[in-house]
């Protein structure tokens, strides 16, 4: 297993895994005070507030950053791993916490399980709305 460095403040354990890292910089450009990569450490996890630290974790788009809760008892990860499965004639799975932005601008957040529309003929696109059922879609 690669390099995986924790940061704690007392409140938030940030863990870092280097193998994972695709330098997007999404953690230096949303909380440059924290994320100093050309320090050591890089990460100053007392030089913000937790909720920040939190929202700008979960922004990392390769999952080399995560975070849990010091003081719970549960310390696994508050990310959720990110999946997509391809139904057989039907849509797109893709599972974890996605923010969708529609074309004509608006954001949402998606957590667990998000289909998308594969067929062309949903209603509700991006999603699916099981159309393809009644288009006898195959793909």
């Amino acid at each position: 297993m690669g390099k995986t460095k924790e940061y704690s403040n007392g409140e938030v354990t940030v863990v870092w895994e280097a193998e994972k890292c695709i330098h997007s910089a999404m953690c230096v450009k949303g909380l440059p005070d924290v994320f100093q990569p050309k320090e050591r450490p890089w990460i100053k996890i007392n030089a913000s507030t937790t909720d920040k630290i939190i929202e700008t974790v979960k922004k990392c788009p390769s999952g080399a950053l995560s975070y849990y809760m010091t003081n719970s008892e549960d310390k696994t990860s508050e990310t959720l791993d990110t999946k997509v499965e391809v139904l057989e004639n039907g849509p797109l799975l893709v599972y974890g916490t996605l923010k969708v932005t529609h074309k004509d601008g608006k954001q949402e957040t998606k957590n667990k399980t998000t289909a998308f529309c594969r067929c062309g003929a949903s209603q509700n696109k991006p999603y699916c709305d099981g159309a393809h059922v009644k288009k006898d879609f195959r793909g």
